[in-house]
Formats: structure tokens, sequence, C-alpha cells
């Protein structure tokens, strides 16, 4: 598949899967825009390292932030093609503690697992509607679709993306596809410290690993590729649901 000429913004994607979803563009012609809402340095880096690429710092929980961000992704390349909405926090909270989720755990993780990839595809929706054959691809997670995850907040959150995916895809086509890719375990920065996971997945899992970012990357650019595909909640977690 060739984006040559294509523009995409990845957010959160100074580290992980978010860059090697920005690599994965970039490889195939996109330029690119790399986001984070710290990790300026990363992220900066990150882009550098591609042929056409800019970063932007935003925090997509802030509207005005994701209005500014794909105004600066235009002003640079002229247009948007690509949404990839894989900004997300997480806080690990054992689920039977109803006491440590409080408000402001929910709030925060809503507010950017959520909120950011409303904020950012409601802001990239007129220059999505402009490219014809807008894609528009949410990060989600199992969490979201089984009773799993670092918290309840987090796993909730990714079932209201999953439905928000589907809710998007329905009112957004034909000029924008929306579909979402659901992640198991991932190897990245943030699960270094997951041991007793990544064990459990390699003992259990069909494919016997957990995923590493290229593989969550791959999906990513499947969906933008198949093109009579809207509304979907893709799994990449090597089997797992399945045992």
């Amino acid at each position: 598949m060739s984006l040559k000429g294509k523009v995409a913004i990845v957010t959160g994607s100074a580290s992980g899967i978010g860059a090697a979803v920005a690599r994965s563009l970039s490889a195939a012609g996109a330029a690119v825009v790399v986001n984070s809402s710290k990790s300026a340095a990363a992220g900066q880096a990150v882009a550098d390292s591609l042929p056409r690429a800019i970063y932007v710092q935003a925090d997509v929980a802030d509207d005005s932030a994701c209005v500014s961000l794909a105004a600066a992704a235009q002003a640079e390349f002229g247009r948007i093609d690509v949404l990839v909405n894989n900004a997300g926090t997480t806080q690990v909270i054992p689920h039977a503690d109803l006491e440590a989720a409080t408000d402001e755990v929910w709030l925060r993780i809503f507010g950017v697992n959520v909120l950011g990839a409303w904020h950012m595809t409601r802001a990239c929706v007129p220059a999505l509607r402009e490219s014809g054959d807008g894609a528009v691809i949410n990060i989600t997670s199992v969490a979201g679709l089984r009773p799993s995850g670092s918290s309840i907040p987090y796993a909730v959150s990714k079932a209201g993306l999953n439905h928000l995916t589907v809710l998007l895809a329905s009112v957004l086509g034909p000029e924008i596809r929306v579909n979402a890719v659901a992640p198991g375990l991932v190897d990245t920065p943030w699960t270094a410290g997951w041991d007793a996971v990544r064990e459990r997945v390699r003992a259990r899992a069909p494919l016997g690993r957990s995923a590493v970012p290229d593989d969550v990357a791959e999906a990513v650019m499947g969906l933008i590729g198949a093109r009579f595909v809207t509304g979907q909640v893709v799994t990449v977690d090597g089997g797992m649901a399945l045992r």
C-alpha cells in the first residue's frame, strides 16, 4: 500500500505503539505529524528520524490543543488523510479496590482515552472529508471487550472508545472510515514491569507471546488500506480470547 502524498496524525507517538505506527505510515510514503503531551524530546526524535514529519506537543484532553494540532498539520502539509488516536493513559488499580478509583482518576483517564479521541476526530473531520478517503483508527484495548485491564476506569474508557468508533463510523461515511484496533498485552515501556502478566500470555495465547508495537502497527496499516471496512474493532491479542 502506498500512502505517497497522504498526511497522517498519530497522537501519543513519542514511543511504543504510536512510534511504531508513525514509522509504518512514513515507510508507506505518508507525511506524519508526531505528537505527545509530554516527552517532547522523544517526540521530536521520532519526527527527526522520518523523512517528512513534524512534532507537535499537545494534550488531547484539551479540545483547543486538538484544534491547534489539526491546524498545524494542515499548515505544514496542506491536508489530513489519516488520524490515529493512540494517546492513552491509565492507573493500575486492582478492580476490587473501589475506593482507589476516585473521581479524579476516572476524569483523567476518560479525558485522554475517550474525550481525546473525540476532540481529535472532530477537529480533523473537515480535512478528512476533503481527502475523500479519510481514515480514523482508534487504538483501544481488549480491556474494553472483556473484564480485564489495569483498572476499572481504564477498561470502561476503552469500552467507551470502542462504541465511539462504531457511532462515528455510522455518521462519517462515506468520506471517512472509522475503525479500531484492540491490542492485548504489548511489550512497551508502559508494560516493562508486567512480567507476571507477560508469562501468563506466553503460556495461554495460541501464538505463544505478547505483542510488540509493530504487530499493532501492522493491523493499523491493514485497516487504513481496507477501503470497504468501517465500524470494526479488530482484536490483536495472539488469540488470547480463544482461551
